[in-house]
């Protein structure tokens, strides 16, 4: 049986997102059944980066301006540094991701995409971990970092980086099924 069969999953990113933290999560999560809707400030497609190198477009599925929040049982962050520095300063982005929170469904995030959850003050007594660069900015906001490849505590799981997607995918599937409508 499908462990995420029925549920709907926002991935939200701008353009400048590390692709592979979208490409393998979004895979573990449909081979789990789930569907998924890529959310961006951009409307027809956002391009991911390779490292410092630019990547792939994607097909952008709902522009952020149309989306709610109350429509998705679950919420993906992939980081790399413009993504979620780019999401950060957007109103509509930090509302979507505050909405999912304040109704404790679960959000995944990885490497630079907790940088997003301390603006929608998410993050406050929480454990959590994250590329080595935004630990002081997530510890100033209420967090307990720590240096491990993936964290889960209450609604939240976090990782720090790629290399570590294998263990955040399936942290992340644990914590979305068990969030099952």
């Amino acid at each position: 049986m499908l462990k995420l069969n029925g549920m709907k999953i926002a991935i939200l990113v701008a353009n400048g997102f590390e692709q592979v933290e979208l490409e393998k999560p979004r895979e573990a999560l449909e081979k789990e059944g789930a569907t998924i809707f890529v959310i961006s400030p951009e409307e027809n497609k956002v391009q991911g980066w390779n490292h410092f190198d630019k990547g792939d477009f994607f097909k952008v599925d709902i522009a952020l301006a149309n989306a709610n929040a109350g429509e998705y049982d679950a919420l993906l962050l992939p980081g790399g540094v413009i993504n979620p520095d780019t999401l950060r300063t957007l109103p509509k982005a930090i509302e979507f991701i505050k909405e999912i929170n304040k109704k404790n469904k679960p959000i995944a995030a990885i490497c630079h995409g907790p940088w997003t959850l301390i603006n929608a003050g998410a993050v406050k007594n929480h454990k959590v971990t994250s590329w080595v660069s935004i630990k002081c900015d997530l510890q100033n906001a209420g967090a307990e970092w720590v240096d491990e490849p993936v964290v889960r505590d209450k609604n939240l799981v976090t990782s720090r980086k790629p290399d570590d997607i294998p263990q955040f995918n399936e942290a992340m599937i644990s914590l979305f099924a068990s969030h099952k409508p």
